[in-house]
């Protein structure tokens, strides 16, 4: 029978001819053969599964094998022995490897035809212990799943007890060397469904005997934790976490996280690994695994490995946002990994450039499933704008293209942060170096986060961008000295010249924090820089006494120390008598006080004898204070003649923050009232100047003690600014006290900020181009404008009408009397610093700026027109004894309409960032980003050509004309750090190009500096002789 079959499959019979003599052969099966017969064909049937050369001949083999060896057993148990089970184990059969998967389906085939005989006890006890050997020959997939199939259906030849737990552990390291190099979907099929077999097996071991369970966990972290750089696992391991139990996760994950044995490379590899397993396809419980295992590590406070696997790996999660088919895993890890990342926006600003791209892709893609993703997906960056406000560059876009979806509330939003946050304030977080990108296209520089430093950032490159004060402190000649001055100098010399793209100012940081501020604590900006200022005045004075005592000394703070008068450059210098007297006038004073110093004159007015008591005092800034009864919503506005005129609460002239407790600011239930808010504008930054210097009432309580009546009188308090600065800073006291829950609350109300305004000044007569009038700081238009102009409370009803009419015929006799004129001296903004967060204990700071373009680095001067009021119920005429708006040209505010350009003349520095921006953003930040609010603002006074101010103090000896040169000190500085700065970039270059490029878990890309949302304050690398620091401790909220 054998020669017939084996003639039979060699002839050139046709396939059906070929089919009906095989059902011949298998039929006679049924009658009696001897036993050579029987070998003979159950050998030729074996090569014909084996070697044939075609699907027909495997196929004819099978059948007969099969037919042969039901009819006779016993000739089938003699063939099929354990000496050739072992033989086509280890030799293989003729040509063909033992590794070979052809193999394995011929012993499992061979297996069920034995599975009733007793002989087939001997085969598994040989196949127990081929199958082990195999196992740690690391077999390809397709081997490993044909083995896997035959050990499915025959259980009996897994190995058992100790080899059984080593059979599990080996089998666990094969899949791990597994790989895919198929590019076709019926390969990556094919491929999925090997491992899915050797998974299932898996499965089926732990299931039957549970003691393999866990040093199978084991072997699969050992295999995801190690570091040796030329060993890559395969993320098919991920195809086994759905076959672990959910509820050993606890326990495993605390195992883990507390064993002292792991180090922390290991798990951090281990935990990168995992999230790498987010990417095959059918694995379930993948996202629930890497969650708890980074809850876990977060509970022994192992920050440092958080921190560097989420920078490491976030961008990646978010790639497989891309893929329905591992998209909800992927969100869940991407949710938790940016929603407990608050210390620092560096990850979620990671992934903001590609948020407006897949919002996009998902809106469009036409599955079922998307819509109900984006909502999730856009209430997590909703969540994350929250918490990192204050980056209105980089969030506007996305803000545009999930404009019509729906934003959770405040409230929800507070508590999914509360819930995911690592650790309470109290925690340290280490952190590493920042990778420093180039500069960007602005070409300014930013500063470093040193550690909650935003206040500082914030003020330094508002005074950076003071160009006349800039350039006066780059052409002062310090000659070595070690001065607060010279250290501000270098730091100015390194903004404007190093090839960083963000300069770490330590050494400035240390010169220059009041003693008071705690080192890596949020502080208040507006408190620095008045320290700032003071100290560099003072420091300033001191100098000046030295060498007033040695008259030969040079002087440090002179330009030129051949030339002092050389501040006034070439193209603005006049007459020698004009210069004369300017030098003249400006002995003594400080270049703080040249550049900041204003002088406001106070005064008090019995209103019983007339009396006048006066007080000169100087200024660097106006604090400008909100008025109490509704922060800054019941601002006053216009009245008719037959109206009853608003009367407004007094707060603090001298700008304390506190609000008045409930009542004290009235002496009247009947009189004193509050303005209801009814769809009026918001406030503008002119509005809080003119409550700032209008006249206030002492009475009752607050009565005036006067020295002429020798008795507490009723008393009218004015203020008026008789000294213009150059530059004049306003401080927006946005945070008051709330007396009922004793905390200190910040005023959220939206301030119009106006690129031009104009500032009443009081000053000698004086022929000039400024608006003016011959009308004293309390000169009265009508009855009505005078009430709503003072912040008084109301007199008596019974004096009231009396009293005002005497008032104003006093006023108007004064000002007959030939008081001083009011000039409205115009101010262009320069810089503002923006507050973001709700409370006055934390928050961020950042800066806009006014980039000014132009060799003689001017702006244009305000157009002149009669002065206009633009605010309120349209546009109305207004004295000049009050702050107004004025009229800007178009060079001066925002971009024109339809210009087809974005405008580039204001920047954004927000710590290391700087991005240019448009004054029409700067004026909406408020209503976009509620959170974020003007807090300091700084305006440069403008000149008209000729023009005289301040009892004829020549301006332009304060303006520069261009950029100075550096001097040879600073120069050398910056060549200097330049060149570390390169030969940093080559080292980084080096030592990424030795190291596998996963080697590195400490890497920070690209992220910004703060500690503490939203967004600022953490520690940097890089940076010009200042260098980065790490805080220990540093705050979270």
């Amino acid at each position: 029978m054998d020669k017939i079959l084996e003639g039979l499959v060699s002839s050139n019979h046709s396939v059906a001819v070929k089919r009906a003599i095989v059902k011949k052969v298998v039929e006679a099966a049924e009658k009696e053969v001897t036993e050579e017969q029987c070998q003979a064909l159950f050998t030729l049937t074996s090569r014909l599964i084996l070697l044939g050369e075609d699907a027909f001949q495997k196929q004819i083999g099978f059948q007969v094998l099969e037919a042969y060896a039901r009819y006779h057993r016993p000739e089938f148990e003699h063939f099929f022995s354990r000496d050739f089970v072992l033989s086509l184990l280890q030799q293989g059969y003729g040509q063909l490897d033992h590794r070979d998967p052809a193999i394995i389906d011929y012993i499992h085939c061979c297996l069920r035809l034995l599975i009733s005989c007793p002989s087939v006890l001997e085969i598994f006890s040989v196949i127990q212990v081929e199958v082990l050997r195999m196992v740690c020959e690391r077999p390809e997939p397709g081997l490993c799943a044909r083995l896997s199939t035959l050990l499915s259906d025959f259980m009996q030849c897994i190995p058992r007890d100790k080899s059984g737990i080593l059979f599990c552990q080996q089998l666990v390291r094969t899949i791990s060397y597994f790989h895919c190099f198929a590019s076709q979907e019926r390969e990556l099929r094919e491929y999925v469904g090997q491992v899915t077999k050797v998974s299932t097996l898996l499965q089926n071991i732990w299931k039957a005997d549970p003691a393999t369970l866990l040093p199978s966990l084991q072997e699969v972290f050992a295999i995801i934790s190690s570091t040796d750089p030329s060993f890559d696992p395969s993320i098919a391991l991920a195809s086994l976490v759905q076959h672990i139990p959910v509820q050993m996760i606890t326990v495993l994950i605390k195992s883990l996280t507390t064993d002292q044995n792991v180090k922390d490379a290991s798990m951090t590899k281990a935990l990168c690994r995992m999230i790498d397993w987010l990417s095959w396809p059918l694995a379930q419980h993948v996202d629930t695994w890497v969650i708890a295992l980074l809850k876990g590590l977060a509970a022994v406070q192992k920050f440092t490995i958080l921190i560097d696997v989420t920078l490491l790996k976030i961008e990646l999660v978010f790639s497989r946002l891309w893929y329905p088919i591992v998209r909800q895993g992927a969100l869940a890890v991407l949710s938790h990994m940016l929603l407990s990342f608050q210390h620092s926006p560096e990850a979620f600003h990671l992934v903001v450039p590609h948020i407006v791209h897949l919002v996009q892709s998902l809106r469009t893609d036409g599955l079922p499933t998307s819509k109900a993703f984006l909502l999730q997906f856009t209430e997590l960056i909703h969540c994350m704008m929250y918490q990192y406000s204050g980056f209105p560059d980089l969030y506007d876009h996305i803000l545009e293209v999930i404009k019509d979806l729906p934003k959770p509330a405040e409230e929800k939003i507070k508590l999914v942060l509360n819930q995911s946050a690592w650790t309470s304030q109290s925690n340290s977080f280490a952190s590493g170096l920042l990778k420093q990108t180039g500069k960007s296209e602005t070409g300014k520089t930013g500063l470093i986060n040193l550690g909650n430093t935003c206040y500082m950032n914030s003020i330094i490159q508002t005074l950076f961008m003071a160009t006349d004060f800039r350039r006066h402190v780059l052409s002062l000649h310090l000659n070595g000295s070690n001065t607060l001055m010279k250290k501000l100098q270098l730091l100015f010399a390194f903004l404007a010249h190093t090839q960083r793209a963000a300069y770490a100012p330590k050494n400035f940081l240390e010169a220059s924090r009041p003693p008071w501020f705690n080192m890596g604590s949020q502080q208040d900006c507006s408190e620095y820089l008045r320290f700032l200022l003071d100290r560099l005045h003072e420091e300033e004075k001191t100098l000046q006494v030295l060498e007033s005592a040695t008259p030969k000394a040079v002087s440090l703070f002179d330009v030129n120390s051949k030339d002092p008068t050389n501040l006034i450059s070439e193209d603005h210098k006049d007459s020698d008598l004009t210069r004369a007297e300017t030098k003249s006038a400006n002995d003594g004073k400080t270049l703080i006080e040249r550049m900041f110093g204003g002088k406001l004159i106070s005064g008090i007015r019995c209103m019983q004898c007339n009396c006048i008591s006066e007080k000169e005092e100087p200024f660097t800034d106006l604090s400008l204070a909100f008025c109490p009864s509704a922060s800054s919503r019941n601002s006053p506005k216009p009245q008719g003649p037959s109206e009853e005129p608003k009367v407004l609460c007094q707060r603090s002239v001298n700008g304390g923050s506190e609000a008045p407790e409930q009542g004290s600011a009235n002496t009247s239930a009947s009189s004193a009232l509050y303005e209801p808010v009814s769809n009026e504008p918001p406030l503008s930054v002119p509005d809080l100047v003119n409550y700032f210097l209008a006249p206030e009432i002492l009475d009752e309580d607050n009565a005036y003690f006067c020295e002429k009546c020798s008795s507490l009188q009723r008393a009218e308090r004015t203020m008026k600014v008789v000294s213009a600065p150059e530059y004049l800073i306003l401080t927006l006291l946005r945070f008051s006290y709330d007396a009922k829950c004793h905390i200190r609350r910040k005023i959220l109300d939206n301030v119009t900020i106006p690129s031009v305004l104009g500032l009443p000044v009081h000053a000698p007569s004086t022929p000039s181009q400024w608006s003016s009038a011959t009308s004293s700081p309390l000169q009265v238009d009508s009855l009505e404008s005078s009430e709503n102009l003072a912040k008084k409370l109301k007199p008596s009803q019974g004096d009231e009408e009396e009293e005002r009419k005497a008032r104003i015929d006093e006023v108007e006799g004064e000002n007959r009397a030939g008081e001083m004129p009011i000039q409205s001296v115009p101010y262009v903004l320069s810089s503002l610093v923006m507050h973001s967060g709700i409370s006055s204990e934390s928050g961020h700071y950042y800066t806009y700026g006014r980039n000014i373009n132009g060799a003689d680095g001017t702006q244009h001067p305000a157009n002149h027109s009669p002065i206009k009021d633009d605010l309120g119920n349209g546009k109305a005429d207004c004295s000049v004894c009050t702050c107004s708006v004025l009229s800007a040209p178009p060079e001066q505010g925002e971009t024109l309409p339809n210009n087809g350009q974005e405008a580039r003349d204001w920047l954004l520095f927000n710590d290391s960032r700087v991005t240019f921006t448009s004054f029409q953003l700067v004026q909406n930040i408020t209503n976009r980003f509620p959170k974020d609010t003007a807090y300091v603002l700084m305006y440069r006074k403008q000149e008209l050509p000729g023009q005289n101010l301040n009892g004829g103090l020549i301006a332009n000896e304060m303006r520069q004309s261009a950029e100075p040169p550096l001097q040879k000190e600073l120069l050398d500085a910056i060549i200097k750090d330049n060149k570390l700065y390169l030969q940093e970039q080559e080292l980084n270059a080096r030592t990424q190009a030795l190291q596998p490029p996963s080697s590195s878990c400490s890497f920070r890309p690209n992220g910004s500096d703060d500690n503490n949302p939203p967004g600022s304050c953490g520690p940097s690398g890089g940076g010009g002789g200042g260098g980065g620091f790490n805080t220990i401790s540093r705050l979270v909220f």
